[in-house]
């Protein structure tokens, strides 16, 4: 038998011209069976006999096929008898057979023995008349649904395919069942080779037969994004596409990518529908409870678990199968019975009672247990299950929760955890899963994790008292300051856990009480300066921390406030070092105090220690699968990079703390810092573009009220300055000093606003503003003592042009050269060389410093300055190259060719006179024409000459 191809053809299911007709829709893509069955009724009016099965997946047009073949065969002069299997008459006798014979009058006798004689043994009535009228006119059965045969015309039909190679008869039978799932109607009736034998499994539409169903539905040519997703959506299944198209199509949309979800939606829905109706069809109770069972537990357990869980049945086994795949509910996939397609499952699952529901789902997560099944198999099971009131339940979904944090799914590990929480729980068990929830929460749901932290701090009680400080840490680095602020607050006016207001003097007995009464007193006074001024109840009165002490919490804060009040740098870098230390009580360190005591290194110039114990503190918060942790590391390390002038490493490391804390999952009072530091490291990497668009964004207001909101308004005032508006510039660095002066934070390494200022009024011409907040600023910093600060404030005195200008340009110089900031250094060369070489310092002003000030990176671990390699400081002799065309060149060419003569990169060049790659190029290529050299080379010769001489 010669069957076409079906990628063309006569009867092809590609459209011609105008695609197919709608009347045509339930048969496309059916050219190739189409064509079988012609040649099957061509074979018949010769008198070969066949047996065509039509199998594929509820829906796949095998009755409009077999329909399509019935008259196909009547325009050919064969007789037709039809019939359709039905669930209704499988408990009657010879009903199909009824169905076929009915309306012929050659069977006219038969039909009222078949009809009344329900209960005699029967001899396959009517078949004898049948082959006797088959042998004067070829005969065509056609019987649609035949996994719903009664037992009888199963029998009947089996006869009559052992008689086939004697008669000119073809059986035409379609089915939802396949070979591989149970195809055995007729196993029983072997055939000789004078009959034909196919079978025709049915594919889904493909994409293009999809868009040709979109044509012929929509009228139009469908866009290729929405034809795909209508495959995908129906899987292809014919009646699905028909059905989800019509809906559509009379939603009056049309079929193009803005409309994808709403064609979704309407496809899920027709599946649910075609479930529904399937699962009304099951009428069996023992079939129905299996089938439940099998929605309810998917691939988890094999099917002798699963007809355990359904529990016992009056149905064999194989009766059961039957009527399982009968229901065209279920399918076979690597030799397991699996409910077709999750929307299939879930119209299951959701039509039985909810009570019961739940109980289905705690059995079969018991029954899971007990097989060692994953777990998070297990935990899928539980969410939906009604408490199960046993140990392993709470262990099971803490356990799936991390399984899920290892594979990045944050929602379904909460999903865990929270019903964990309904669980028959102790104390602290309770509060520990609270924690593990909330750590999570604060990546997708940020104000519901900081009321979680903040009830976990409120907790009454002793099972509490060792996680409130865990829970205050939790909440900081989340940045719900507000939360956490009132929370340590109401818990400090209640008093100590063990009820006593003040730290009890024998530390004997209550040594860990007093541990934990020192962490959240260190905790409260972190959070007081962060919230926001208008917390709707007045500050209390931070109790005070002891001077000596070996908690490490204590020590982190005491070496941060040291180092925002700018006093003492020797104390806070020992404090700083305590903290970073191992708590000798062996308990797990608090994050925030260690994450201050690395802040404070960077402020005393320790920059290199400070990223050694940033880098053990990643790796930690990697362990733990902290997401914030992680994130808040990272940003205090771009910090780092920033001071010590490498900004793309600081890029870097941002880009990788969005992707642990994505921008929209953070807390809206954290906003400042996070967009402070976007803001500065775009600077820093000349994307000014970028920074203003960060900038411009809205601040929710609650956020623009603390010590946070004022690093903002310094990010905004050096984009006032880059944009040349020392008006703006200098109101916003005036109102960053207010905020830190409120708090006492003076240490000028924090954030040089009054040097900034100083330059804004500076250039409004405020002489006297500007001379006093330098002065300050350069007071301040030689009362801290780091080299970096002092000769930052040093230069910037040295741009008011006083009549010492050249010493302190030297001394800033000399200062700088002891910090380890090549950019901050190659500034105040390029400074003092336009000193002295008489030139102009506009363009050759010192760039706008980041997080604190470029030059005030870090010392050694042993606290010695860190020396970089010395870059000459340029002498008179710059002023005096042999050449009259040096006299020529503008001020930025000359600072571009004092930094080139030695040794520094274009890139370098650019960041030290904070201008683009471009400029320096251009400048450089001036320089070179103006004086008549070829290069570098030429241009390192000239002066090294000029030195020699």
């Amino acid at each position: 038998m010669n069957v076409p191809d079906r990628a063309g053809g006569e009867g092809s299911g590609r459209p011609h011209r105008g695609g197919p007709a709608l009347a045509d829709l339930p048969l496309l893509e059916r050219d190739r069976e189409q064509a079988v069955l012609s040649a099957v009724i061509g074979e018949l009016r010769s008198g070969r006999p066949a047996v065509v099965t039509v199998t594929g997946e509820p829906g796949a047009g095998q009755n409009e096929l077999l329909r399509w073949a019935a008259r196909h065969a009547a325009e050919r002069g064969l007789r037709v008898l039809t019939a359709r299997a039905t669930p209704a008459e499988r408990d009657l006798r010879y009903g199909v057979v009824g169905q076929l014979l009915a309306g012929h009058q050659e069977f006219a006798d038969h039909l009222p023995h078949l009809l009344l004689d329900q209960d005699g043994p029967g001899r396959f009535p009517g078949l004898t008349r049948l082959l006797a009228v088959a042998r004067d006119r070829p005969v065509l059965l056609v019987v649609e649904d035949i996994h719903q045969l009664d037992p009888d015309s199963l029998r009947w039909l089996e006869a009559l395919i052992r008689r086939l190679p004697r008669a000119p008869l073809a059986v035409l039978a379609g089915s939802i069942r396949t070979a591989d799932i149970g195809l055995d109607w007729c196993a029983g009736s072997p055939l000789t080779g004078s009959a034909t034998t196919v079978e025709l499994a049915l594919p889904g539409l493909t994409r293009a037969g999809t868009a040709d169903a979109v044509r012929a539905v929509c009228g139009t040519l469908g866009d290729r994004s929405f034809v795909a997703a209508v495959a995908d959506a129906t899987g292809g299944n014919p009646t699905v596409v028909r059905d989800t198209l019509r809906r559509f199509a009379r939603a009056g949309h049309p079929p193009d990518a803005d409309h994808v979800e709403h064609a979704r939606a309407i496809a899920a829905h027709v599946i649910g529908e075609h479930a529904a109706a399937a699962l009304d069809g099951v009428r069996d109770p023992v079939a129905l409870d299996v089938l439940r069972a099998l929605a309810v537990c998917d691939d988890l357990l094999d099917f002798p678990l699963v007809l355990a869980l359904a529990g016992p049945g009056a149905l064999p086994e194989n009766r059961l199968c039957a009527a399982l795949l009968d229901s065209g509910l279920v399918t076979v996939c690597d030799g397991r019975f699996r409910v077709r397609g999750p929307v299939a499952r879930a119209r299951v699952i959701e039509e039985m009672p909810t009570a019961e529901r739940a109980d289905l789902y705690a059995r079969a997560a018991e029954l899971a247990h007990r097989a060692a099944a994953d777990d998070q198999g297990i935990g899928d099971l539980l969410l939906p299950a009604r408490p199960v009131g046993a140990p392993w339940a709470v262990d099971t979904l803490c356990r799936a929760a991390a399984a899920a944090l290892r594979g990045g799914r944050r929602d379904r590990a909460a999903a865990y955890l929270s019903r964990a929480l309904t669980e028959p729980l102790s104390e602290e068990a309770r509060i520990r899963v609270l924690l593990q929830l909330a750590r999570i929460e604060l990546v997708i749901a940020p104000v519901a994790a900081g009321r979680r932290m903040g009830g976990v701090i409120r907790e009454p009680g002793e099972a509490a008292a060792a996680f409130r400080a865990r829970a205050g840490d939790l909440c900081l680095l989340g940045g719900d300051t507000d939360t956490t602020w009132r929370a340590l607050a109401e818990f400090l006016a209640g008093g100590r856990p063990d009820g006593g207001r003040e730290a009890p003097a024998d530390p004997g007995p209550t040594e860990a009480a007093t541990a934990r009464y020192e962490d959240i007193t260190a905790l409260f006074r972190v959070a007081q300066p962060l919230c926001r001024a208008s917390a709707g109840i007045a500050f209390p009165l931070a109790p005070d921390l002891p001077r000596t002490s070996r908690n490490p919490a204590v020590n982190g804060v005491r070496a941060w406030e040291a180092a925002v009040r700018g006093a003492d740098r020797e104390e806070a870098r020992g404090q700083a070092r305590a903290a970073l230390a191992p708590d000798p009580s062996g308990r797990p360190p608090l994050t925030v105090p260690r994450l201050l005591a690395c802040r404070t290194l960077l402020l005393t110039e320790d920059g290199e220690e400070a990223e050694t114990h940033l880098c053990a503190l990643l790796a930690e918060a990697h362990r733990e699968r902290c997401s914030v942790t992680v994130a808040r590391v990272l940003a205090l390390r771009a910090e780092l990079h920033l001071r010590h002038g490498r900004p793309e490493s600081a890029a870097r490391d941002l880009a990788a703390a969005d992707l642990e804390l994505p921008p929209d999952s953070r807390h809206p009072l954290s906003y400042p810092y996070w967009t402070t530091l976007g803001i500065l490291t775009d600077l820093a990497n000349g994307r000014p573009d970028r920074a203003r668009a960060a900038a411009g964004r809205p601040v929710p207001s609650p956020a623009e009220e603390s010590v946070s909101g004022a690093q903002l308004l310094f990010a905004r005032g050096l984009l006032a300055r880059a944009d040349d508006d020392p008006h703006r510039a200098r109101s916003l660095f005036r109102a960053c000093g207010r905020w830190f002066l409120q708090y006492g934070w003076t240490n000028p390494a924090l954030l040089p606003w009054r040097s900034q200022a100083a330059e804004a009024a500076h250039a409004l011409g405020d002489a006297a503003q500007a001379s006093w907040l330098a002065r300050e600023e350069l007071e301040l910093a030689e009362r801290w003592g780091a080299p970096g600060a002092i000769g930052a404030a040093q230069l910037c005195l040295a741009t008011m042009k006083g009549e010492d200008r050249l010493q302190r340009l030297r001394s800033a110089v000399d200062s700088l050269g002891r910090a380890p900031s090549r950019g901050a250094y190659t500034r105040a060369v390029v400074t003092l060389a336009s000193a002295e070489s008489g030139g102009s310092d506009h363009a050759t002003a010192v760039a706008a410093p980041v997080i604190g000030r470029a030059g005030t990176e870090s010392a050694g671990p042993s606290g010695a300055a860190v020396r970089r390699p010395r870059v000459p400081a340029p002498p008179q002799a710059l002023a005096d190259v042999p050449t009259p065309a040096w006299r020529a060149l503008s001020p930025g060419e000359r600072a571009a060719a004092a930094l080139a003569a030695r040794g520094f990169a274009n890139r370098e060049i650019a960041a030290a006179l904070s201008v683009t790659t471009r400029t320096v190029e251009l400048r450089l290529s001036g320089v070179y024409r103006k004086l008549r050299i070829r290069g570098r080379d030429d241009l390192r010769a000239l002066v090294q000459g000029t030195k020699d001489d």
